[in-house]
């Protein structure tokens, strides 16, 4: 996104020269409903991102300004509660949790906006905390170590925005290397990143446009049916504590306790875990097409196993198999909705978009949205010749 106009409208606002972040979005290329279960997840920074105008202004409040609401909120530092106003959310909280931890925070201004499409499961929301976070800790001299910006970040969300998240999107945001993904162990929070060089390959999203109402209470009994596989394994094998311990073949010992239903679920985290290992390796060696393979599997699982894709999901995904130059395909995020994360041959790219827009539009009657994107690094300051 082009700086400029967040700089311009801070200095008309506020004046003064401001401190300039941005802070990207991110996509998961494959590791879905397996960050609670402990396992692993493969996410990537892209250059769709939140731009942030910071500066100092000698009062006890903080003046935050939304260039894409249009909107300003005057917050005094020493009543910071959640705001009516729900974009503040994302920033008061993370001041709140900076204030909490004892940093010497003071009065400053902030203009915001950014690129990343809301609603599409590119997790802006979690790029304006950690921007804010990051910002804050370069405007204040706080020298705030990476990792506990994230754990700011994602506690904010948990109190100011009401989302129990996980620690995924945060990570992505503030961790992200440009041209590779990045392998987050879940458990430990151990990271490695992994080139993701796609040759003849890009990166699409298509967008369901829909957002199903089952995603929250389905999301809530996928985690009890994992659970239950979990304490129905660690009857006979005390040392487990999550699915991440758990190999098929343990799995298998307990198929005598468990309904069909919370088998075939633990067998997909069980699945998909392997399924991003062995994708790390193939990323590795370059082997895009055999990662593609990792994702036709992934959404296959998601659908059938885990059940929570979508007839809008599941449509744009068996369309990207059957067109030519599409490696791999699957839903990405909670499910219900969202997008499609498609690996596709640049060459193929404008014959794939022009076939899939009027097919969607046919089968459910909904305008498809379309995001091309590119890996990027994390969070970051702008050099002043970043600014056109």
């Amino acid at each position: 996104m082009n700086p400029h106009p967040i700089a311009t409208t801070f200095t008309r606002l506020f004046g003064g020269q401001p401190l300039l972040v941005r802070s990207p979005g991110r996509i998961n290329l494959i590791g879905e409903h397996t960050d609670y279960n402990e396992g692993f997840v493969l996410p990537a920074a892209i250059d769709k991102e939140m731009i942030l105008a910071v500066g100092r202004n000698g009062l006890d409040r903080c003046r935050l300004y939304s260039l894409d609401y249009q909107q300003q909120l005057e917050v005094p530092l020493q009543e910071l509660r959640p705001s009516q106003t729900g974009w503040a959310n994302y920033l008061l909280g993370v001041v709140d949790q900076l204030q909490k931890a004892g940093y010497p925070l003071q009065g400053f201004d902030c203009v915001f906006g950014g690129d990343i499409p809301m609603g599409a499961g590119l997790s802006s929301s979690a790029a304006l905390e950690c921007g804010t976070a990051f910002a804050l800790s370069e405007l204040f001299d706080l020298r705030i170590d990476r990792q506990l910006l994230i754990r700011f970040a994602q506690k904010a969300e948990h109190t100011f925005a009401g989302v129990q998240c996980g620690i995924m999107d945060q990570f992505a945001s503030v961790m992200g290397k440009e041209g590779h993904a990045l392998q987050l162990d879940c458990r430990s929070l151990d990271y490695t990143y992994f080139p993701l060089q796609l040759q003849e390959y890009q990166l699409i999203l298509l967008d369901t446009q829909v957002k199903h109402s089952l995603a929250s209470s389905e999301y809530n009994t996928r985690r009890l049916e994992c659970e239950q596989g979990v304490a129905a394994v660690r009857r006979r094998h005390p040392h487990v504590q999550s699915l991440r311990d758990v190999s098929p073949a343990m799995l298998q010992e307990a198929a005598a306790e468990l309904p069909p239903l919370v088998m075939k679920r633990c067998r997909y985290v069980l699945d998909e875990n392997e399924r991003l290992l062995q994708g790390c390796e193939l990323l590795k060696m370059g082997d895009i097409p055999g990662f593609g393979h990792q994702m036709w599997g992934s959404h296959a699982g998601l659908s059938s196993q885990y059940e929570v894709s979508c007839s809008e999901l599941d449509f744009l995904v068996n369309f990207a198999k059957e067109q030519a130059g599409v490696a791999g395909a699957r839903m990405m995020g909670g499910g219900f909705g969202g997008c499609t994360l498609n690996l596709v041959k640049s060459a193929n790219k404008e014959a794939f978009l022009a076939a899939a827009g009027p097919a969607y539009l046919q089968a459910f009657g909904i305008a498809l949205k379309h995001y091309e994107v590119a890996i990027r690094g994390g969070t970051s300051i702008l050099n002043p010749d970043q600014v056109a």
